[in-house]
């Protein structure tokens, strides 16, 4: 819950930016100089580049909340399994016995987007958010594909 509240916390403060960039931008534009103008619509395309990333952001967390939620009423979600610390850190031997099952589950059925999600959560328990991200877009583009 905190993780939403922070993000849409930080995406109201980016989006504010946004606002004053491109009131700036188009200032700069209606000044006429060309050093000016030139600038104006860089910080125009830098913001319509980063409201295309926020949505992105945006959505992909939607789609796997989607897909958890799903999850969890066929009773499919991983569950924690992991030995911790008395810190709290994960156990790195846990996590990979965890990851090699995982990822036996995914090449055994490839086009399971259920396999991908729960792959995707064994990566991101290992702390490769890369590769836990790319393993949840493949899980939501092969939900989509099903449905």
């Amino acid at each position: 819950m905190i993780a939403r509240v922070m993000y849409f916390v930080v995406s109201i403060a980016l989006l504010l930016g946004f606002v004053v960039i491109v009131v700036t931008g188009g200032q700069l534009i209606a000044t006429g100089s060309a050093a000016a103008m030139g600038i104006g619509v860089c910080a125009e395309v830098l913001v319509a580049l980063g409201c295309w990333f926020l949505w992105k952001t945006y959505r992909f967390g939607r789609r796997s909340g989607q897909l958890a939620r799903q999850l969890e009423a066929e009773g499919g979600l991983p569950v924690d399994e992991l030995k911790r610390s008395a810190a709290g850190r994960i156990d790195r031997d846990a996590a990979d016995e965890v990851f090699a099952r995982r990822q036996a589950e995914t090449e055994s059925a490839p086009e399971d987007w259920r396999a991908w999600f729960r792959l995707a959560v064994a990566y991101a328990d290992a702390r490769d958010t890369p590769r836990a991200r790319r393993a949840m877009q493949r899980a939501i583009r092969l939900h989509d594909a099903r449905a």
